[in-house]
């Protein structure tokens, strides 16, 4: 039995160990280095403000006419107060947490299919779950209007929508 030795690839091979652990020698004092790193951060409290009193806002917008929801018709103003005494910033943000409508990201899904509430927010549309920065104590206008799938036929009958109303410091 005879065994052939290849030179070639045994040096080759030899040659990539030997690189590898330069490789690694010339890594090494890197991984075990340190620095010293500071952070400075400020920690403020969830401001503590009350929302409408903790009631729930609403909004009736009585009879409409399906086809005359078109976006701004029946556009209404939601009334709350924001009450937020002792507040360490006044630099807050607000957001309309609900479900989207699929043709409109500003507009609640209502329980009726293609029928949404668009929400504004001093007169522009405000994307359902995104923050809003304001400035307290002027609160930013709210509005909702009755939106709909372009194309869709209504059906009568009564509808709802529901949202949270979040604030919290920007």
């Amino acid at each position: 039995m005879t065994h052939k030795f290849n030179l070639s690839g045994y040096l080759a091979s030899l040659w990539r160990n030997a690189a590898a652990f330069l490789l690694c020698a010339a890594v090494s004092p890197l991984a075990n280095a340190a620095t010293n790193v500071t952070v400075s951060v400020t920690v403020l409290e969830t401001p503590s403000c009350v929302i409408n009193g903790n009631r729930i806002i609403e909004l009736d917008f009585g009879e409409i006419l399906t086809v005359s929801v078109d976006g701004s018709n029946y556009m209404k103003n939601l009334d709350y107060t924001l009450d937020c005494p002792g507040i360490k910033s006044n630099a807050l943000r607000m957001s309309l947490q609900g479900t989207a409508t699929l043709f409109d990201p500003s507009a609640l899904q209502t329980n009726v299919s293609d029928f949404g509430l668009a929400l504004r927010a001093n007169g522009q549309p405000v994307a359902i779950n995104s923050w809003l920065k304001f400035t307290y104590p002027d609160k930013p206008l709210l509005q909702a209007v009755p939106v709909k799938k372009t194309g869709k036929k209504l059906p009568g009958g009564a509808f709802t929508a529901g949202a949270t109303l979040l604030v919290a410091y920007q």
